[in-house]
Formats: C-alpha cells, structure tokens, sequence
C-alpha cells in the first residue's frame, strides 16, 4: 500500500531511480513466485543503507535485506514493507597482492570466482556455481561439495542493528552452519575479504568445471528454484530422507520434488508460492511419518503468503 511520506522519504534517501513501487518479488527470487513488495530500493552503497532503515524505523514499515533472492520463497500476497537489495551498485571485487579478495556484497560468487580463477588463487572454486551474493552467503555460510564460507572469509564490515558499522573477523562471524552471527543478530554485510591461495591457474580452472559439470549432471538447474530446499539433518541426507518418503517426482500444482534430486523442489513452470509452501509442508509431514526425522527448511519464507 503506497504511503506518500515513506515514498518521499525512501527517494531522498536512495535516489528517486533507485525507488520502485509495487515491484513484482517473481522478478526478484531465483523461484520466480511471488507477489508484489509495496517498495523496492536498490541500493547504492552502506550510507543509503543506513539512511532507508532509519527512514523504515521511523515510519514503523517492515523491511528486508535482500542479495540475488537465491534462498527465498516470496508470498502471492507480497511484502507490506520496504525490500532493500544490495545488489549490482554494490558489487565491486578488489584483487589485493596478499592473494586476497574484497567484494562489497552485492557481488555474485561467480564473478568473484572467476576473479579467483583469473588471479590463479584457489580455494574459492567450491562457490563458483551458487547462485547468490557474497552478502547472502555470508549470512547463512553458504557451501557446497565440501567448503563453505568460513573457510575463506577473512573479516566481514557489516552494519549492526544499532546502525553503526564494524569490522568483524572470521571469529566473531561465529560460523555454523547455513548460519552466522550475522544471520543470529540482524547485521547487514556490506563487504567481506576473503583470503585465497596461491595455485595453478589451470589447475583451478579444471576443479571449476568438474564441479560445473556434476552441478549439472545432479541438479535441476534447467528450472527455477531455490537450491537446496531443507537443511542437511545430522547423520542423513535430506534428499536421501525424501525419496525414502516416495516422493520424487511429487508434484502440488506446478511446484515438483524435482526427479533429478529429491532434494531440490523446483517450480515447473507458473507455480504459486502456495503450491511451493504446501508441497514443503506435505514434503515435511511424511518424511517425519516415514523416518521420523522433522526437515527444517533452508529456504526463508518473505511476505504474505
């Protein structure tokens, strides 16, 4: 719903070409549902931040942090508040002589990862293929085949929830995981420094596109969705738990337990949010009945559903 005043108020604080009303969160989100947020700002950098929570605060209006939409699940009814997206006006990635890496967070790991590559430092290769923002990943210490953020992240600035921005090194991120300081306070990163190794180039580039090509071959990436759909259960695999259950391949409405791997729910083409939460739901319901083991969701969950 448009307020005139927190209109007014986000275009002095952002820029008016960076305040948009209304805007369609299926644009936003790598699921491709969701309804409309009342505004969307794109960020320019930490001060436009700052000011646009103070303008929320104030004003009493929700709001949101958000990187590529990667890991969301955004509502039919939409978002009553203001989304702020830390995203290409705030992805400049600094290769330093230490054979280290800073990235303000609205970088995609892709493009920092082939920064890696064509600097010939390793050990970022892992990340290569998620489809997020370093920001985002920071958050919910992203991973896959084997590394994750912590393993790399040299210090993080952030922006507390007193406004005031700091410097936290790897230890106070306090790393666990799909979780981090970060996520547990309410900070907002704004640019991390990552410290890499000194390594072959092709060397690099080979590890790159054997992870590419099993990233392929294993998930369903021909179809919107949010990557890994539950957390991994200690001691199980969650796609394992789901096909156990007898549900690859089951479908509500358009949202499908992908055939490819039971872990990914993938939207086949014009789902709601509605199919989505409903088919996580029943997905939840009998993989408790059949192992008795409750998924917890990796996704997050936005708006109004």
């Amino acid at each position: 719903m448009m307020n005139s005043d927190i209109y007014m108020a986000l275009k002095e604080s952002a820029g008016g070409d960076c305040v948009l009303c209304n805007e369609p969160l299926a644009k936003r989100t790598t699921f491709r549902v969701g309804g409309s947020a009342d505004y969307f700002v794109l960020a320019k950098d930490a001060e436009v931040i700052k000011k646009v929570i103070l303008v929320c605060i104030s004003g009493h209006v929700p709001y949101y942090i958000l990187g590529n939409g990667s890991n969301i699940l955004a509502g039919d009814g939409g978002y009553r508040g203001v989304i702020i997206q830390i995203g290409k006006h705030m992805s400049a990635i600094e290769v330093r002589e230490d054979g280290s890496i800073c990235a303000q967070a609205g970088a995609l790991l892709s493009k920092i990862a082939h920064a890696a590559y064509e600097n010939s430092l390793g050990g970022f290769e892992f990340a290569a293929g998620i489809p997020g923002t370093i920001g985002g990943a920071i958050v919910m210490n992203a991973g896959a085949y084997g590394g994750e953020m912590k393993d790399v992240v040299k210090n993080v600035t952030a922006l507390t929830k007193d406004n005031e921005i700091r410097i936290l090194s790897n230890e106070e991120m306090q790393f666990a995981y799909r979780t981090s300081a970060a996520a547990e306070n309410g900070y907002v990163v704004l640019e991390a420094k990552i410290q890499l190794r000194r390594g072959v180039k092709k060397e690099i580039k080979a590890l790159m596109d054997d992870l590419k090509s099993r990233r392929a071959a294993k998930q369903p990436l021909e179809f919107p969705s949010a990557g890994s759909t539950f957390k991994r259960p200690e001691g199980h695999f969650a796609g394992k738990l789901i096909e156990e259950a007898g549900l690859r391949g089951f479908s509500v409405g358009m949202a499908q337990v992908s055939k490819k791997h039971c872990g990914f729910v993938i939207n086949k083409g014009g789902a709601s949010a509605k199919d989505v939460a409903d088919l996580m739901d029943e997905i939840i319901k009998r993989v408790k009945a059949v192992s008795g083991i409750e998924l917890e969701p990796e996704v997050k969950r936005l708006g109004e559903f």
